[in-house]
C-alpha cells in the first residue's frame, strides 16, 4: 500500500508516472533470450527456429510456443521455459543506451518509474536487479491493452514502448505513448498505432521529459 500511495497520491508524488516497457526498451533480452530457446529446444527435441524468435520479441510467450508445438504442451513448456530461463537469460542480457538515465530523469522531476511487461514478473526483476535498474514498481504477465490495467492503476501518464502492442496499451490507458525504435518495430508503424511521439532510443527521453513536465505544467489557457 505504501508504495501505491507513493505512485498515486499527489502530495507524495509531484512528477509524473511514467510506465516503461521491458524487453528492447529498457534490455536487450536478444540474447538472453535465443540461448534460453535454444537451450529449451536441446532439452525437448522441439524444433525451434531460435533466430526467427528474436525478431518478433514482444507478445507472450504463450503465443510464441504457439508456432512450435501443439496447444495441448504449450502449458508445460511456458513452466519450463521460465524455469530454465534465470540461467540462460539473466547474465548476457545487457540494459539498452540511456536506460539509467531515463530512470534518473523520472526521478529528478519529481515522478515515479515502472515497468509493464509480458514477461513473467519474477524474471522481470531479476534483469532489473541484476542490471542496477530503479523501478518504482514492476507488473509482469500484461501484454498490448492488458497494460492499461496497471498503468491505470498506478496513475501514470506517460508509458515507453518499442512494439504496437505498447502503443495500444497506452493508449488504452489514455496515457502518453512514446515509441522507441530499439525493437521489431520501425517509426512508420508505431506512428501507425498512434504513438504520440517517437525516439529513436531512451538516450533521447531526458531532454523530451523536461519538455514534457514543461508543458504540462504551464496554466491552462482560457
Amino acid at each position: 500500500m505504501a508504495l501505491m500511495a507513493a505512485l498515486t497520491d499527489p502530495e507524495i508524488t509531484d512528477g509524473p508516472t511514467v510506465g516503461f516497457d521491458l524487453d528492447m526498451t529498457l534490455i536487450d533480452s536478444r540474447p538472453g533470450i535465443r540461448a534460453t530457446w535454444v537451450a529449451l529446444s536441446e532439452r525437448t527435441g522441439m524444433y525451434i527456429d531460435a533466430d526467427l524468435v528474436v525478431t518478433r520479441l514482444g507478445p507472450p510467450l504463450v503465443d510464441e510456443l504457439a508456432n512450435w508445438c501443439p496447444p495441448e504442451r504449450i502449458p508445460a513448456m511456458v513452466d519450463l521455459f521460465r524455469e530454465m530461463y534465470p540461467t540462460y537469460a539473466i547474465e548476457p542480457t545487457p540494459a539498452l543506451p540511456g536506460v539509467h538515465e531515463a530512470m534518473a530523469a523520472v526521478h529528478a522531476a519529481g515522478g515515479r518509474t515502472m515497468v509493464v511487461t509480458a514477461k513473467y514478473e519474477p524474471n522481470a526483476k531479476l534483469h532489473l536487479a541484476h542490471l542496477g535498474i530503479d523501478a518504482d514498481a514492476v507488473v509482469g504477465n500484461l501484454w498490448a491493452e492488458g497494460k492499461a490495467e496497471a498503468l491505470r492503476e498506478y496513475g501514470a501518464s506517460v508509458y515507453v514502448g518499442d512494439h504496437t502492442g505498447d502503443v495500444r496499451g497506452a493508449r488504452s490507458a489514455d496515457a502518453f505513448s512514446v515509441g522507441v525504435t530499439t525493437g521489431p518495430c520501425d517509426a512508420d508503424e508505431l506512428r501507425g498505432a498512434g504513438a504520440d511521439v517517437i525516439l529513436s532510443d531512451l538516450t533521447e527521453f531526458p531532454a523530451w521529459l523536461e519538455g514534457y513536465v514543461e508543458r504540462a505544467a504551464r496554466p491552462a489557457r482560457r
